[in-house]
């Protein structure tokens, strides 16, 4: 007998490349077979990345965060995810900190894609940080998330060679090339690995 899918709920704030990046794997990919989407949600209704969701066939939600208070806002969030009965979270530029109250909702099953490595420089403008200090590379990491900011375990690592990249936006380009096979082939082997024994 076939196992069920892994149903994913992926968040975004913005354009989504990431979330079209796991899309393609999931319909003819790295994840075919493995996972589905069951929601592509963001805080921002005029996300660009719902509508491209949207064109794909892909099941919508948004609530607006502007002005709302975290927690009650995070509190909202949880209740609109466990309608779509998901199995893991995808944070996918995803502009928001998570409160605790998200994060136990979710324990352990919150991927976060962090253009840096998570040892050397958290939050925002890691590719503007690894820009502006002329690295000669740098790391995409994945890892899941916990209560810190990108404190949680890291499941993989991969290096951006940013020898040459004389600008921000090529930095940008070969981070998010590694960017948009890692995130697919770590939840691949997470979900593989999970599966069990026959």
């Amino acid at each position: 007998m076939a196992q069920p899918l892994a149903r994913l709920a992926i968040l975004l704030s913005g354009r989504g490349s990431n979330m079209l990046a796991l899309a393609e794997a999931v319909r003819t990919g790295t994840l075919r077979g493995l996972a589905e989407i069951a929601v592509v949600f963001s805080n921002d209704p005029a996300a660009p990345g719902l509508t491209a969701a949207a064109a794909l066939g892909l099941p919508t939600a948004s609530l607006a965060s502007h002005g709302r208070k975290r927690v009650a806002f995070d509190e909202e969030v949880v209740e609109i995810l466990n309608k779509y009965d998901i199995n893991y979270v995808l944070l996918a530029g995803y502009m928001r900190v998570l409160s605790p109250a998200f994060v136990r909702a979710f324990a352990g099953r919150i991927l976060n894609i962090h253009p840096a490595d998570t040892h050397q420089h958290q939050g925002l403008h890691a590719y503007e940080w690894a820009f502006a200090n002329q690295l000669a590379e740098t790391k995409i990491t994945v890892h899941l998330v916990d209560e810190g900011l990108d404190t949680g375990p890291i499941l993989a690592q991969r290096v951006v060679n940013l020898r040459g990249a004389a600008t921000l936006a090529e930095v940008q380009r070969r981070g998010l090339a590694v960017e948009h096979v890692l995130y697919a082939e770590t939840l691949r082997d997470l979900l593989v690995d999970s599966l069990p024994a026959s």
